[in-house]
């Protein structure tokens, strides 16, 4: 599908077009629409492929229905011919075929991408398939400027078990050998009893370089649906707005923090960070 020419109306680069590569949530508080309340929070103007709808709230996921990768696909050559894509984000991908589909679609793109490889619904519901971490892996992981898994996702990818300091930076080497341009392994899965002084750490890491440690003050709420999907949307909202890598990163560690300081429950079960706090922040 050709691109559509530009006109006076383009996007200002402090509005850029960002894209959402993930599953639906019915329940509002993570994926898709976690992505697209992050990025409009964010500055950016949010548009979306999503590979999979999800029956899911609070409680937990009842149901996945993805439709064929063709029409992912369809979604996704329509956003890149109608927009000056800036920056993009994966999430739930689901299968190896529509992890196949997507990654040849993106290879030859010229934005980065921030891969968020998730495995697993905050209930415990599984949001990849078993046969696609293999596809993953060999697809998706060269493709991204950075990778975002959590504790569970990072032992998955790298077969690891993941518990010191020293295994947070083998496990970091790991996915760089794998093909990432850097990672980000997210600390709200480790136990609190590693946190100092009340603050949890992410490990950024970038190849030839040791990894650096991120503190940030741990958030004391039940209600964490989507805190993944709203970080790494956060982080391409600020590559897509030409932040340095750990800026971006830091940036939108502040915002994540800032949205679980004010989340709540709009119905049973686990709530959402309030995607909408940044906007009353100084």
């Amino acid at each position: 599908m050709p691109r559509l020419p530009q006109d006076s109306r383009e996007t200002p680069a402090s509005r850029p077009c960002l894209l959402t590569i993930a599953g639906s949530d019915s329940g509002g508080g993570a994926g898709i629409q976690a992505d697209l309340k992050t990025f409009s929070a964010l500055g950016g103007f949010g548009t979306t492929v999503i590979t999979a709808l999800t029956a899911q709230n609070g409680l937990g996921v009842t149901g996945i229905h993805a439709p064929p990768p063709a029409f992912v696909i369809a979604q996704l050559d329509a956003v890149l011919a109608g927009f000056p894509i800036a920056a993009a984000k994966t999430g739930m991908l689901f299968s190896a075929a529509i992890i196949e589909a997507v990654a040849d679609r993106l290879a030859d793109t010229p934005f980065p991408l921030v891969v968020d490889p998730v495995c697993m619904s905050q209930s415990g519901h599984a949001l990849l398939q078993d046969d696609a971490v293999d596809a993953l892996k060999a697809r998706m992981l060269p493709l991204a400027a950075l990778v975002t898994p959590n504790r569970p996702e990072a032992e998955r990818l790298t077969g690891m078990t993941i518990e010191s300091p020293a295994q947070v930076a083998a496990a970091i080497q790991d996915l760089l050998r794998q093909g990432a341009g850097a990672v980000l392994l997210k600390g709200g899965h480790f136990d609190q009893s590693a946190d100092v002084d009340g603050r949890l750490t992410d490990w950024l890491g970038l190849p030839g370089r040791e990894p650096v440690a991120l503190p940030m003050p741990r958030v004391d709420t039940p209600h964490t649906h989507g805190t993944g999907c709203t970080l790494s949307a956060a982080i391409a909202a600020g590559l897509g707005q030409g932040l340095a890598l750990q800026d971006a990163v830091v940036r939108a560690q502040r915002y994540l923090h800032h949205c679980l300081a004010a989340a709540f429950a709009p119905g049973l079960g686990c709530g959402p960070p309030d995607h909408l706090a940044w906007c009353d922040c100084p």
